[in-house]
């Protein structure tokens, strides 16, 4: 779609048929003109045809990187899959895509996807440059609020929630703790890799090192060997909207993030393991899955005291509105690190 405008088109009509929301939450106004609203749209069989013969070579890594951002803002794992993911399931479009993600996977910009944390990590303060705030760090406090307020949610939910996974609820959807800190690797990509952002137009970066024992998740199986270690089960507080996300009706679990601090420093999630697994519902044992949800790929999540604000300037980054490129404050763009 980045680089082919009739691929954007024909993935734009087929996708709106196919969205769950079509007719209510998702309504197409169109302004017409002596034309014939009725003639009919782009074919599954156009789209099919164009990415077979889409140039992959075209697809470079500007592409790439906003298709990635593209793919990470729009993942939403509290509601049902967008027209688009229902497309892109489809066993006809999967077989047509997978040149292009071959291409992708051997392209120069692509490599890191699979890295491990770097040594020197960046923390996002979404706040300008004349609001400066303290890096966050306290895990020691963080994490044992986290688990105890965990249990008594799913305490509540299990008494007040239905148990219907279809009714209209709604509730706490992420698989991590809030108030730890979280890093990233790259400037100014990691700003734009951020599930459902707000469209934030100010962050202040600031350098981080830490030291210790890093978890990766690497792969979809590192994140249920996680929750399989670690187990915490979420069943009445996550039933609902992982419902919508996945489809899947059971028991659900995610790692217990106090006790895996007893081992681990910090845990990083790498940009494959977030596109192989995130808002997916990955079975756990034979009664139990997960979902990898609200975590950014690339992040560093750090359960320990061991990050420190490190050597080198804070960097303030600005854009106009969402859909343009951050740039420093002085108005200069910079590369990515």
């Amino acid at each position: 779609m980045e680089v082919d405008p009739s691929i954007r088109s024909a993935a734009f009509w087929l996708a709106h048929d196919l969205d769950l929301g079509k007719g209510t939450s998702r309504v197409l106004i169109t302004a017409t003109s002596g034309e014939n609203p009725d003639q009919p749209g782009p074919s599954m069989t156009d789209l099919i045809a164009g990415l077979a013969s889409s140039d992959v070579t075209r697809i470079g890594g500007v592409a790439i990187e906003r298709a990635l951002a593209a793919a990470v803002d729009t993942s939403r794992p509290w509601q049902e899959p967008d027209g688009e993911d229902v497309l892109a399931a489809l066993p006809e479009v999967r077989t047509a895509l997978a040149p292009i993600a071959q291409h992708v996977m051997t392209a120069s910009s692509t490599p890191w996807w699979s890295h491990g944390r770097q040594v020197e990590q960046w923390a996002i303060n979404w706040r300008p440059a004349d609001d400066p705030a303290p890096l966050t760090r306290d895990p020691a406090r963080a994490l044992p609020t986290w688990a105890r307020d965990t249990r008594a949610e799913e305490v509540r939910a299990e008494k007040e929630r239905p148990r219907n996974p279809q009714a209209n609820w709604s509730g706490t959807w992420w698989s991590f703790p809030h108030g730890t800190l979280q890093t990233i690797g790259r400037v100014p990509l990691g700003l734009n890799l951020i599930e459902d952002s707000f469209g934030e137009e100010h962050a202040t970066v600031i350098p981080v090192r830490g030291v210790g024992r890093t978890y990766e998740v690497r792969t979809a199986d590192d994140w249920v060997s996680l929750c399989r270690e670690y187990p915490l089960e979420v069943t009445a507080s996550r039933r609902h909207d992982w419902y919508r996300c996945t489809g899947h009706d059971g028991r659900w679990v995610i790692p217990d993030w106090e006790k895996v601090a007893e081992r681990w420093d910090a845990v990083h999630l790498t940009v494959l393991a977030y596109l192989s697994g995130a808002s997916r519902a990955l079975r756990v044992d034979a009664d139990m899955s997960t979902v990898l949800a609200g975590w950014n790929p690339d992040t560093t999540m750090w359960l320990t005291d061991v990050a420190r604000e490190w050597e080198g300037p804070r960097q303030h980054w600005q854009r106009s509105t969402y859909q343009e490129a951050w740039t420093t404050t002085s108005g200069d763009p910079m590369s990515h690190s």
